[in-house]
């Protein structure tokens, strides 16, 4: 078999399990085993995958709440798998409800993308790329065809798609052509490599010496994206030898987490002033300077603009009995957004 398969199956497993049970840890699994039990039993058959779609599986087995929950132990009771196959199991396109009717036809796309950099003592940009996602929420009468197209496809790599998308218009012509499924899902998921900036930029200086190390923060605007950036946070983990860190700042809030990591909130940037952060370290008795130096995460959020410089050109659907309304939505947020001290 090829080796994918077993990868792309056990992501799948994990995404439609998370969707279920609204995250995936032991807990969760242990809590709800039955309904994991259930879902792996119709998603592989005999070591073959069989129904991966989470809207057809919704279907067939329902969500966990407490209300089934009470049922289960009054009735005795604990299956939850439906008496009858969803009639898309055995349709051309299984991942569709089958004959779906709305009032209102709508459809929504957003482009989610996450910037993972990394950036060294020195301050120069060691590597900085974008992981996004095409997610749609469709809301569409019948079975519509629909065709959406960016204005620069040429700037994708490693693209994945929802097995809704056909390959061939891609291939050809790098347009998404596909029969969406009823709800919300991930039509596809891409990177762009070798950005050469980042929105903002944290400067951290370090000096240690004489049993404490003193540090000083400064984050600030690089390139003006043109919207709002929010949702700013700077974190690091004080190294082991520090018995007290003393820390303030001109703008946001500081904390000392339990976990010893240090946690600043900063929002947004004002206009006025760049943020800074600075504080002593106190180092364990007999150490004169700091030897293992932070890394800090870094955290922002930015609505109505997508990063990569992707942008949709048209989404064109047939096949509705009236005209449709479409929207379309960006967001960009920090994914592993490290600067290095």
């Amino acid at each position: 078999m090829p080796p994918l398969m077993a990868i792309e199956f056990l992501c799948r497993v994990a995404d439609v399990l998370s969707d279920y049970l609204g995250g995936l840890n032991e807990d969760v699994i242990k809590d709800n085993f039955i309904i994991v039990y259930e879902l792996l039993d119709e998603m592989i058959d005999n070591g073959f995958p069989l129904t991966t779609e989470p809207n057809i599986l919704r279907e067939m087995i329902a969500q966990p709440s407490i209300v089934s929950k009470v049922l289960s132990v009054v009735t005795g009771n604990s299956s939850n798998v439906s008496e009858t196959l969803p009639g898309a199991t055995a349709s051309c396109v299984p991942w569709r409800t089958p004959d779906p009717k709305y009032a209102n036809n709508e459809v929504y796309v957003d482009l989610v993308e996450e910037m993972d950099a990394t950036i060294n003592r020195d301050g120069v940009l060691v590597k900085c790329e974008i992981y996004g996602e095409v997610q749609v929420n469709s809301h569409l009468s019948g079975l519509p065809d629909l065709t959406l197209s960016f204005a620069n496809p040429s700037i994708l790599d490693d693209v994945r798609f929802h097995p809704c998308v056909r390959f061939r218009p891609w291939e050809s012509n790098q347009i998404l052509s596909f029969v969406p499924p009823d709800g919300q899902f991930k039509l596809m998921s891409y990177r762009v490599k070798k950005l050469k900036s980042t929105p903002i930029y944290v400067k951290p200086q370090l000096t240690s010496g004489g049993g404490t190390c003193r540090i000083d923060v400064l984050v600030g605007i690089r390139n003006d994206p043109g919207k709002t950036i929010d949702s700013i946070t700077v974190q690091f983990q004080l190294p082991h030898c520090i018995l007290s860190a003393d820390m303030t700042s001109n703008h946001g809030t500081v904390n000392i987490l339990a976990n010893k990591t240090c946690l600043w909130s900063i929002e947004r940037i004002p206009k006025d002033k760049a943020p800074s952060m600075s504080g002593t370290l106190v180092l364990e008795t007999g150490l004169e300077r700091l030897h293992v130096f932070p890394t800090f995460q870094v955290a922002f959020r930015i609505m109505g603009v997508a990063l990569s410089g992707l942008q949709i050109d048209k989404l064109d659907l047939k096949n509705l009995p009236n005209r449709p309304y479409k929207g379309f939505r960006a967001l960009t947020r920090a994914g592993e957004f490290e600067v290095r001290s």
